[in-house]
């Protein structure tokens, strides 16, 4: 006669063997210094003879977990966005955590939109001048910030900006340039704003003439193509991003200028048409960015005891090609 199955021990048979709370039997589990030795003891001589193995969904349910965080954007269209949320979701799968996803870009309610995230979620990655600082302080949550300027108390993850755009500047300096115009909206985005005040300040040091600013209504294609209206021929167009650059790039061809004889065009990101593009551009780690926010997150999560607000800029570096007026292979700096 065949045996019949045994059922798979639960978290809750092994708090009731242990005479503990189902909470108490995760934290000893993961060895939390929240319980004593003797308790973790017991519990985990009552998982051995249950023969009990913790699965994350029992953990999120013991600990009153949603097994899931949250991350808001201030836009999804583009293949910026595309690239962190792909370093994200990567790394909360891996984690065991699916993710619900806020764009906040055009909504008049995106404070209360992220506050009833945050009651569905374990925690949060706030990407961008989405939400307000006070609205970011009061969330009773985990929180990591991504893109954005540090709020006191809460971990930030960050690319590097400005002092990537001074080596930028000193590159087109280099090639004889003098005339300067920076495309992008430096109120709307904290990282903008971080590659202007770089531009500025490698200019300022070698004595030339500030850029001038063309702020752009978004950060796509169309919106490049737009802003290039107002070029002068024998500027050199610093970009706030790929896609501003690359409809610069359109717009020159379309008006019959020259690149780089009559612009110097440089981007930022370095996306896979930039590459086609041959344009000069900055290399940050998209995925990296998220991936970096989705650990940090996790950590914040699961950690018991608290720990001090982090901080980490994460490097950028200058691929220089032939928009800006060299020819010869692709060099990085």
């Amino acid at each position: 006669m065949a045996m019949k199955a045994l059922s798979k021990a639960t978290i809750y048979q092994v708090a009731q063997l242990a005479g503990v709370s189902i909470a108490t039997v995760s934290r000893a589990m993961r060895d939390s210094d929240l319980v004593t030795e003797q308790t973790r003891e017991r519990v985990l001589a009552a998982a051995k003879q249950l023969r009990f193995t913790p699965s994350r969904a029992g953990r999120s349910l013991a600990e009153g977990r949603h097994a899931a965080n949250g991350i808001v954007f201030p836009d999804l269209v583009g293949p910026y966005y595309a690239e962190v949320i792909l370093g994200y979701e990567a790394t909360a799968a891996g984690f065991g955590s699916s993710v619900l996803i806020l764009a906040t870009g055009g909504r008049t309610d995106a404070d209360a939109a992220v506050r009833e995230l945050a009651t569905r979620v374990d925690g949060l990655t706030v990407m961008g001048q989405t939400v307000s600082d006070e609205v970011i302080a009061e969330l009773r949550l985990p929180v990591v910030l991504l893109a954005r300027d540090p709020v006191p108390g809460v971990d930030t993850v960050r690319a590097q900006n400005a002092r990537t755009a001074r080596s930028l500047v000193e590159h087109l300096l280099g090639h004889g340039h003098r005339r300067f115009t920076f495309l992008g909206d430096p109120a709307g985005s904290p990282d903008v704003r971080g590659r202007y005040d770089g531009v500025r300040a490698g200019l300022k040091r070698a004595g030339v003439e500030p850029a001038d600013l063309v702020p752009t209504k978004g950060f796509d294609l169309e919106a490049g193509k737009e802003a290039a209206k107002a070029l002068q021929p024998g500027t050199a167009v610093v970009c706030a991003n790929d896609e501003l650059a690359l409809g610069v790039l359109l717009a020159a061809e379309e008006a019959g200028l020259r690149v780089p004889q009559d612009l110097a065009v440089t981007g930022w990101d370095d996306l896979l048409a930039a590459r086609f593009a041959g344009l000069t551009t900055v290399r940050q780690p998209m995925r990296e960015l998220g991936a970096t926010a989705a650990r940090w997150l996790n950590r914040r999560i699961t950690d018991d005891m608290p720990a001090a607000a982090r901080r980490r800029v994460l490097a950028t570096q200058l691929v220089v090609r032939r928009s800006c007026g060299i020819h010869s292979p692709e060099v990085h700096r």
